[in-house]
């Protein structure tokens, strides 16, 4: 087949671009209020992308959130990084991305992953697959998504998913179809990404890829090229992302740290301590070079605390231009 770049991916390809995706804290009184207001800065100091992550388990439901986002913003891309293949049946995931393009006029991108998190699978009642099972999971549902984005209704029976005369009907904004964005880096999620995804997005969290270099970040990034090369895909119509678990960002170090130890008065975990980042604006700065070095172009930030609105102003107002070009 003869692969076309993604408009969403060719306008961004050979710039620098920064989305922040925010989860309202458990104990927030009033978190819709929260992701609400999250949406509006990150809108007001020219982010890229505003994302609600998908643990409907234990937070807020993101598609109904993105869809009144959607409502009260005009240029803010809108995702979930990444919703969960099984917290929605295939047809859903078509559904809820096309509905939410045309209510966004053309800014949805659907994120999907195979899902981690075990407790959250026993909330919602479904049961968790080892790796292998979950991967296939992604391929069938795949299938079925690219398929109702088709000319003519679908049809597919599957292990796992299956739906007959699948279709959306109503078409989104975006041709032929929202950009899909999935997370991972492991040897099949790589060649899984080049066959699907306009996006690949990943860190160096246990969930996301579990690079602790910058030579681990080259060699992954090499093996998407790869991958798109196998298939006869060019490598530069996929957008390398990178996901940052946690940032928390202050006017001046000591105030960061006392950000970063109010949020965790025990201190960081290994791990943590290379997911999360903090300091001042410069401290970010050079968190973003470091990765556009390697070959990222786009930097999805978690915000896990929707309120942290001194973190999103900083990465618009005084991180954005520093970092980002074109």
């Amino acid at each position: 087949m003869a692969w076309q770049t993604h408009p969403w991916v060719a306008e961004r390809q050979g710039k620098l671009r920064i989305a922040v995706q925010v989860f309202p804290l458990p104990d927030d009184p009033n978190p819709t209020e929260a992701a609400l207001e999250a949406a509006r800065v990150a809108e007001d100091v020219g982010l890229d992308g505003f994302f609600i992550g998908d643990h409907p388990g234990y937070h807020i439901d993101p598609w109904l959130h993105l869809s009144a986002v959607a409502t009260t913003t005009s240029h803010v891309q809108l995702g979930s990084v990444v919703n969960c293949v099984f917290h929605r049946h295939p047809t859903m995931h078509a559904r809820q991305a096309a509905d939410l393009d045309r209510i966004s006029n053309g800014r949805a991108i659907l994120g999907l992953g195979i899902g981690w998190n075990v407790p959250e699978f026993a909330q919602l009642g479904i049961p968790f697959p080892p790796v292998p099972e979950r991967q296939d999971a992604l391929d069938e549902a795949m299938t079925i998504i690219d398929g109702m984005f088709g000319p003519e209704p679908v049809t597919f029976d599957g292990n796992h998913w299956r739906t007959e005369l699948g279709w959306i009907g109503a078409a989104p904004v975006q041709k032929p179809r929202p950009p899909v964005l999935i997370a991972g880096a492991g040897k099949r999620t790589i060649r899984q990404v080049a066959r699907w995804a306009e996006v690949a997005n990943f860190g160096n969290s246990t969930n996301t890829g579990n690079v602790k270099d910058a030579d681990g970040y080259r060699e992954k990034i090499a093996a998407f090229g790869e991958a798109c090369l196998e298939i006869g895909r060019p490598p530069d119509s996929l957008l390398m992302s990178h996901f940052t678990s946690w940032m928390m960002l202050e006017e001046t170090t000591p105030a960061a740290k006392a950000k970063l130890d109010r949020y965790y008065p025990d201190g960081l975990t290994e791990e943590q301590t290379r997911t999360r980042i903090w300091g001042d604006p410069g401290r970010a700065v050079s968190h973003f070079a470091e990765l556009a070095e390697v070959g990222f172009s786009y930097f999805v930030v978690q915000i896990q605390d929707a309120r942290d609105l001194t973190t999103i102003r900083l990465l618009g107002d005084v991180v954005r231009p520093r970092v980002t070009r074109g």
